[in-house]
């Protein structure tokens, strides 16, 4: 096994991985920026590099930084963590060319599953379902208008390249549809570098489910069941559940079949998740594949009782699975959170700042992840979400219990944050019911906020 690890990332999930590591006999090495020289994930590992000053791009993203922090710690391997560069195949490259281990796909994997065409492509050779939708980039308006008509309005715009809602436009007519091309490609070259963009088909009332995947390098792939990501603002995950309350065991025997299937199709190595977009008919469209660990992996761990990120460094070093399909028992209901320092009063604006006052629920069936305490300064440099909150029941009505409960004993102040949006979610009717769709938020925040 790996002696030393470093981890390329901060906050929860680097606090996550030196965890896991200190539970598997390996030493870890974090690094940080200056804005991060107090984090918990500096003051828990092993040796701590800082590489760089608060902006992302020059230490999180600093590439050369990172690799001269794993060569003089001499570490046999870097885990990216997920966001950053996890998946940035020209990392995983250079990771190799230094023969230092990247736990997670090879950058083929990445480089093929990042870009949205090719991997639509890919599975739909594989006899993958897809979302109807152009088969290539549309680099013209009278092809963009053309295949509108073709699959019908409304239809939706996506980068090439994109994620995490970046590059995304919906548009109902042909003049909607060609100025918000125009700012989809401005938006996607900001972010990615790509200003390519794609057409499909937009579906109305769909429910977001992914499946997670586990492949070693011997050919073994299975998977650890669905989660269900319907609960989404402007494209960003905010509430995650296992399992979904809109799939039965037939439909479930289907997806999960699907998403093996598709993680073979791409020769894929390592976790990852299958992203699908289910329809109020029960038909469900491949949508992209994440290459990495997952902010929501928490909740498959609490019905499965395996340690996903333990799996990936195991994989990485080579290791079989050490369990069959038919091992994998999935065990009651999982709800997570993600606690952002944002004020859902005031258009979600994100609020840095000092954490004076704190405390995280506890009791049977809690877990919280997190890398702040009390005194600890949010800083207003990266990602706003602070912490996890992952509760697990017997079944889904009582881990919504569970997570009523926790929430109102949630304590974080003066610093403003999402639970007050969570308490109100989880005493809405519609989502009590397990009948929601991805315009919930839109839909519920017009009642309260």
């Amino acid at each position: 096994m790996f002696s030393k690890i470093l981890i390329a990332n901060r906050g929860e999930i680097a606090l996550r991985i030196i965890r896991a590591c200190q539970e598997m006999g390996i030493r870890t090495v974090a690094v940080y920026s200056k804005a991060d020289a107090e984090c918990l994930h500096v003051k828990f590992a092993d040796e701590a590099v800082c590489i760089g000053s608060n902006l992302a791009s020059e230490s999180y993203l600093n590439i050369a930084a990172i690799m001269s922090a794993a060569e003089i710690t001499d570490v046999e391997a870097i885990h990216p963590g997920y966001g950053f560069l996890a998946e940035n195949a020209h990392f995983a490259e250079i990771c190799a060319s230094c023969q230092i281990a990247f736990i997670g796909p090879a950058p083929e994997n990445i480089r093929l599953l990042g870009n949205k065409m090719a991997a639509k492509e890919t599975m739909r050779k594989a006899g993958i379902p897809v979302i109807p939708g152009s088969e290539a980039i549309v680099c013209e308006d009278k092809q963009a208008l053309s295949i509108a008509k073709q699959i019908k309005y409304p239809v939706i715009i996506k980068a090439s390249s994109g994620g995490g809602g970046k590059g995304m436009r919906v548009a109902h007519n042909d003049v909607r549809l060609l100025s918000s091309i125009i700012t989809a490609r401005v938006e996607a070259e900001a972010n990615f570098g790509d200003p390519n963009v794609y057409l499909e088909k937009y579906i109305n009332k769909p429910r977001h489910i992914e499946v997670q995947i586990l492949a070693d390098k011997h050919n073994n792939v299975l998977h650890l069941g669905e989660r269900d990501c319907t609960i989404q603002r402007r494209h960003q995950k905010l509430i995650e559940e296992t399992p979904s309350p809109a799939i039965d065991a037939k439909l479930r025997l289907r997806i999960t079949g699907t998403a093996v299937k598709a993680a073979k199709a791409a020769n894929y190595v390592n976790a990852g998740t299958i992203e699908f977009l289910l329809d109020t008919d029960g038909s469900f469209y491949f949508m992209e594949m994440n290459t990495r660990i997952q902010v929501e992996h928490p909740v498959t761990e609490m019905v499965t009782g395996i340690d996903l990120i333990k799996e990936q460094i195991k994989i990485a070093f080579g290791q079989r699975i050490s369990f069959s399909q038919d091992e994998v028992k999935m065990q009651g209901s999982a709800i997570e959170c993600r606690i952002n320092a944002e004020d859902p009063e005031n258009n979600f604006v994100p609020c840095p700042g000092k954490i004076e006052d704190l405390h995280f629920p506890g009791g049977r069936g809690v877990r919280v992840d997190s890398h702040v305490y009390s005194g600890y300064t949010v800083p207003r440099y990266y990602d706003s979400m602070i912490a996890k909150l992952i509760v697990h029941g017997k079944d889904r009505k009582e881990a919504i219990k569970i997570m009523q409960r926790a929430l109102n004993e949630f304590v974080i102040s003066p610093v403003k944050t999402t639970i007050p949006f969570h308490k109100f979610v989880f005493s809405h009717p519609q989502f009590l019911k397990g009948k929601y769709y991805t315009d919930f938020v839109e839909t519920v925040l017009s009642e309260k906020f």
